[in-house]
């Protein structure tokens, strides 16, 4: 398995001979120009993982790539295709199986209607277990060899993430949704992360490719 992060929510996951864009939002752009793709996920409608802008012409550029969504994505932006990927229901792309996990959006306030998201887990026989949560805590599925863990969002305190890394407990990870955060804040988040729970949490900003330990 080889991760490279390409901002903000965006991973692309190198596994079993594919290739597979997660949560291509709107905070970055290093994913505009990403070819050869086999898949495209989306965890939820929110446009920090779907840009509504460049999403399509990402499908158009990618012909031969499934596209799977949260469903409640399908109504909310504009895709040239796409299916729905509901919580608890799982996809194989050749050698690698995609489980989506959860269903439900973090809640951001009680005045704000909470929205759906499913958490990804990415596995192929011989290779490290990914698990990309979306906006959600929530769920802990078993078995997580590295972690993407949402750095910093409106939605969520740093107790609860430190509670949410330990409870996982993969031995590798490394920070998403680090598109709020200035130098000092990412830091601090990933300092914490280090110091205070069983996960080796790396810093992938530079988008280099990184190769988890099997």
């Amino acid at each position: 398995m080889q991760i490279t992060h390409l901002g903000h929510a965006a991973a692309l996951v190198e596994v079993a001979d594919r290739r597979i864009l997660i949560d291509p939002g709107n905070f970055s752009a290093a994913w505009h120009a990403v070819t050869d793709l086999d898949a495209i996920l989306v965890t939820h409608q929110h446009p920090d993982h779907v840009d509504p802008e460049h999403v399509g012409a990402l499908i158009d550029n990618n012909p031969q790539a499934q596209v799977w969504v949260e469903p409640q994505v399908l109504k909310a932006v504009e895709l040239p295709r796409g299916e729905g990927l509901a919580a608890d229901s799982t996809v194989e792309l050749g050698g690698v199986t995609i489980g989506a996990v959860g269903g439900w959006h973090a809640v951001i306030h009680r005045d704000i209607p909470q929205i759906g998201n499913v958490g990804l887990v990415i596995s192929a026989e011989g290779e490290p277990t990914l698990f990309h949560p979306g906006d959600s805590l929530a769920t802990v599925p078993s078995g997580i060899d590295v972690l993407a863990v949402p750095a910093y969002g409106p939605w969520a305190a740093m107790k609860e993430t430190v509670d949410f890394v330990r409870a996982v407990g993969a031995p590798q990870g490394f920070p998403i949704h680090d598109g709020l955060l200035h130098e000092r804040g990412f830091q601090l988040v990933l300092g914490r992360m280090n110091a205070m729970t069983p996960t080796e949490v790396r810093d992938l900003r530079d988008g280099t490719p990184w190769t988890p330990q099997a």
